[in-house]
């Protein structure tokens, strides 16, 4: 993103993508802001409090959750919770925020180090997930729940109107694809957990018989597990969303 005079004319080009006119801009330069970029010294400028956009990661998490939930609730009156909840879990998860994230060619306008840059992390998957849990809460805090609910619906009635069903959990995918396989039941294990209580971040890896894993990290224990079977469910070619 550019520096001085640059940088305004950039949010404001994000702005219009987001539908969202910001009051306090700085909350925008805030979600963009990744800790890479703190720890080289880039991104002061606009920056409140001196936090990368973790603080409102975590947040706009709970806020898309809010948001999909009610959609969800509205749209499908004769679904019972459990149903419900597969479609919640699979529209919030890592995958489709970064989905969201691309659409909305976020990766342009982060802010960070040059090592990340050039590395390309503009568009890692966990990185715009992030990033786009952040700008939510932006529009949040800086319009209230209706102008954050009004951009989520527009990013998020077109991926619900193409579900055909209620997606399979990937944990219980992975589960029955190894077991008919006579791999036995997938092994979840923690290696990390980073961050202070109010943000935690935890690392879980997914593994099968055979040595097949994968990796993810989420704000929750669960929310990890499931983003590691999906990612190991990618891996291995198979696809959780549909029932078979």
């Amino acid at each position: 993103m550019p520096d001085d005079s640059g940088a305004a004319a950039t949010l404001t080009a994000l702005s219009r993508r987001l539908g969202h006119d910001f009051a306090a801009r700085t909350l925008l330069t805030e979600a963009l802001t990744h800790r890479s970029a703190l720890a080289s010294g880039r991104g002061r400028r606009g920056r409140r409090d001196g936090h990368g956009y973790e603080r409102l990661e975590f947040l706009g998490d709970r806020v898309l959750g809010l948001i999909v939930a009610d959609m969800l609730w509205r749209r499908f009156t004769d679904e019972p919770e459990g149903l419900l909840t597969r479609r919640l879990t699979h529209l919030v998860r890592r995958e489709t925020l970064a989905r969201v994230a691309e659409q909305l060619g976020l990766g342009d306008f982060l802010i960070l180090s040059p090592a990340e840059r050039a590395a390309g992390s503009a568009a890692n998957p966990a990185i715009l997930a992030d990033a786009c849990e952040a700008v939510i809460a932006a529009i949040y805090l800086d319009g209230g729940l209706e102008a954050a609910a009004g951009f989520v619906r527009r990013q998020w009635e077109p991926l619900i109107a193409e579900m055909s069903g209620p997606p399979r959990d990937p944990k219980t995918a992975l589960q029955e694809w190894a077991q008919a396989r006579g791999l036995g039941l997938p092994q979840y294990e923690v290696v990390a957990a980073r961050g202070p209580d109010h943000a935690r971040r935890f690392t879980v890896t997914a593994s099968i018989a055979g040595g097949a894993a994968a990796t993810a990290t989420a704000s929750a224990k669960r929310a990890a597990e499931a983003e590691a079977a999906a990612a190991l469910l990618t891996r291995i070619a198979v696809t959780p969303g549909k029932d078979r």
